[in-house]
């Protein structure tokens, strides 16, 4: 009798704690179901975040909730990136600086602005694992997350072909979403401080040399002069103030490239090296010129040939590969491939 009332209450235990069990599980089920957002949700959502700034951090909950979960009517860009210093990305802050100038192109026009593009930021500190769902191992990225269906192969951008420069991010947004995204830069008023500078110091040095101009007739002055501006515009420093590329760029290894691989685009450091070969080619163009006047020492002469020879055919063939290398498809190359 005893043997039988303890196994009731056993059994009495074991149900009680099932029913308990099953309770919580369907509890947990109603909770999970009503954190998921309906579609109007996350728009208004995303609205009032990218109202506030228009590049929307994303932690794992939100890429989850608003880019990944459920049905969308929109398109997300977004931006892959590993912004802190620790991770030695050096194109990643330029590529967000670029990033931050379309999007706020994109906000403050009216125009173009809508609900049906958002942009987006995903850092590697801070979402890590959507970097390894998406199975992204460099950085920066940008993925076109389209209203239906998975990124395709298009959505993804190749930043070394077309560089990331603003201009390139809004046609390649153009060619996915359709959304044509004129882009505004910030005034930059360095180079009318720099020319108020010269204009001050060249205006001075005329003023206290103003008994004095014998050195306005100087022709070798001149001509350094003219050739540095030949050179400053040739090598592409125009460029670099409007466009305000990255001074050097990451490769697919993780090394680092000082010519930009495509011919819509060019690096910082890239536009000296170019300043440099031509300056070289110009040297060595009037060592051979001055070495054929027939004036001086005959050994002087020919070393003058030999060196001129030398660095013309030497550095014309560097700078000829580095277009090459540049323009696809360009079939001449000297001394150098």
């Amino acid at each position: 009798m005893a043997t039988s009332t303890t196994v009731k209450f056993i059994i009495l235990i074991v149900s009680i704690f099932l029913v308990l069990s099953i309770n919580q599980g369907n509890a947990q089920v109603k909770k999970k179901e009503g954190s998921t957002m309906t579609l109007s949700e996350r728009v208004k959502q995303l609205t009032d975040l990218s109202n506030k700034r228009p590049i929307i951090r994303m932690n794992v909950q939100k890429f989850n909730d608003l880019v990944k979960g459920g049905s969308r009517n929109y398109s997300v860009i977004a931006m892959f990136t590993a912004l802190s210093p620790q991770r030695g990305c050096a194109i990643c802050g330029a590529a967000h600086d670029e990033f931050t100038i379309v999007a706020n192109s994109f906000r403050f026009n009216s125009q173009v602005y809508s609900d049906k593009v958002f942009f987006a930021l995903v850092d590697f500190d801070e979402a890590g694992s959507i970097f390894q769902s998406l199975k992204l191992y460099t950085a920066p990225v940008f993925i076109h997350f389209p209203p239906k269906g998975k990124p395709l192969n298009q959505d993804k951008m190749d930043i070394q072909r077309f560089g990331v420069e603003a201009e390139a991010i809004g046609r390649w947004i153009a060619d996915r979403t359709d959304v044509q995204i004129r882009i505004f830069r910030p005034p930059n008023y360095s180079g009318t401080m720099a020319l108020v500078i010269v204009t001050v110091l060249v205006g001075g040095l005329l003023y206290l040399k103003r008994n004095n101009l014998e050195f306005l007739y100087n022709k070798p002055a001149w001509g350094i002069a003219s050739l540095f501006i030949v050179f400053c515009f040739t090598s592409g420093q125009m460029w670099n103030s409007i466009r305000a590329p990255p001074v050097v760029q990451r490769t697919q290894n993780g090394g680092i490239s000082y010519i930009h691989r495509s011919s819509q685009g060019q690096l910082v450091i890239e536009t000296y090296i170019v300043f440099l070969l031509n300056a070289a080619i110009t040297l060595g163009m009037i060592l051979l010129i001055e070495s054929g006047k027939g004036k001086g020492d005959i050994r002087k002469r020919r070393i003058m040939l030999v060196a001129g020879l030398a660095m013309f055919a030497i550095f014309f063939g560097m700078i000829l590969s580095i277009f090459k290398s540049k323009a696809q498809g360009y079939p001449y190359s000297f001394i150098m491939s």
